[in-house]
């Protein structure tokens, strides 16, 4: 298996250590190494992304709120007023170490059977502990040739210890500048959607089946956990299965083959994807949360920078604000565009496209686009695409009249648009 640590920077995983016991040297610097402050600064900053999107949404459920007494007409009944749910607290159960070559060295073998030996401090000065490590011939032909890094990271599985070895790989980016940029937009319906009209992979289907099927039997186990503690029972099973996580596995060789897929479509292109922050999203529903979970979409922005860096392909990321709202045509922003998953239609021009293909193309124009760029939340990126509408309907000669224009077309609207007599030879979709 290949990770990728940082664009450019590719390495190489999976060399497998032998059992150590639990009273071994190494479990006690497990629990020292761990990275509790990486894992709490973390979830500290999602945690604070997500209670800002929440403000921003309970902006926007007020105004649509103030705007619908202002006009006399009710709001929609599918506007629910937003709800905050505070975050758990996150809990270290997976022992790992994380470490330079002070604490974890690997050395090279001269005399002996084994490739290379784990040199580990331990916290009696002078002794350290050695352990071997035999390579399979996959891993001795990837690392034929090169050098190692200083820093290893040690995982324990099922009371198995896992070594993590890598290296620096420069692969130069081979993208010309006047490559065609190609927008991608992740979801769960299409994994990936982009702005040539192309899908790659779904959740749906089989493998919304089998997570169905799967959070059934977790649900079952808890109700038979919570039984058990209620009759007292100290040693309660696990709501975890083995199910789940192979259909996690199965899910991310779907995305890696989405991914792929895309790539060869567009080999020569410049890949522009959402800058997506999944840890922050959140539904009122819980078997949508759940959905989202099991779709692992953290894991497509990830596969797009590793897949575009080993080739050599030229990939960006863009603010993803508005993206799936913004209409591509006169860049207005609202929930309303969006009357189902699938759907685009512009309330104010009525351009009508796929929700995903819209999205696509949205962020396929973002790029090199500064002043989006420097926007600092949701708040100001909705202000300038506001900006950019009424520039777009100077530029095609529309205006906004008082009284509004009964067109059929704004039912919740204080004023209409109206076509200029300078639009009479501009088509436009109203």
């Amino acid at each position: 298996m290949w990770r990728c640590f940082a664009p450019r920077k590719l390495s190489l995983t999976s060399t497998l250590i032998p059992f150590l016991p639990q009273s071994s040297p190494i479990a006690g610097i497990g629990w020292l190494c761990e990275p509790p402050a990486g894992i709490a600064k973390s979830w500290r900053t999602n945690r604070q992304a997500a209670y800002d999107a929440y403000l921003e949404d309970l902006a926007d459920y007020a105004e649509a709120k103030t705007k619908a007494t202002a006009s006399g007409m009710p709001l929609d009944p599918k506007r629910i007023e937003p709800t905050w749910k505070e975050w758990n607290l996150p809990e270290l159960r997976v022992p790992a170490i994380q470490a330079n070559a002070n604490v974890v060295a690997v050395e090279q073998s001269e005399d002996s059977t084994f490739d290379y030996w784990l040199r580990i401090s331990t916290l009696d000065k002078g002794n350290p502990l050695h352990i071997p490590v035999k390579l399979a011939p996959y891993h001795k032909k990837a690392l034929q040739g090169r050098t190692l890094n200083t820093s290893t990271t040690l995982h324990k599985r099922k009371g198995v210890w896992w070594l993590t070895l890598s290296f620096d790989l420069d692969v130069p980016v081979e993208t010309e500048s006047s490559a065609q940029k190609v927008g991608v937009d992740v979801g769960i319906a299409n994994f990936i959607t982009t702005s040539t009209g192309k899908k790659y992979g779904s959740f749906h289907g089989k493998l919304a089946r089998r997570h169905t099927r799967d959070r059934e039997k977790r649900r079952r186990k808890a109700r038979l956990r919570a039984c058990l503690k209620k009759k007292g029972v100290e040693k309660l099973p696990s709501t975890s299965s083995a199910s789940g996580q192979r259909l996690g596995r199965h899910v991310r060789q779907e995305i890696n083959r989405a991914v792929n897929q895309m790539i060869a479509d567009h080999p020569n292109a410049r890949i522009i994807y959402e800058d997506l922050s999944v840890a922050s999203m959140r539904f009122k529903a819980r078997s949508m949360n759940a959905y989202l979970y099991a779709s692992n979409l953290a894991h497509i922005p990830e596969q797009i920078a590793w897949a575009t860096a080993k080739r050599g392909m030229a990939a960006h990321t863009v603010k993803a604000a508005y993206s799936s709202q913004e209409c591509h045509r006169c860049h207005y922003p609202d929930r309303a565009n969006r009357p189902d998953q699938q759907t685009f239609k512009c309330i104010l021009c009525g351009h009508r496209d796929h929700a995903d293909h819209n999205a696509a193309l949205n962020l396929a124009r973002r790029f090199g686009d500064t002043e989006l760029a420097a926007c600092k939340n949701k708040g100001e990126v909705k202000t300038r695409l506001l900006r950019r509408h009424e520039e777009w309907k100077k530029q095609y000669g529309l205006a906004v009249v008082q009284p509004a224009v009964q067109l059929g077309l704004w039912d919740y609207s204080e004023a209409s648009t109206d076509v200029a007599e300078s639009e009479k030879t501009h088509q436009c979709n109203i």
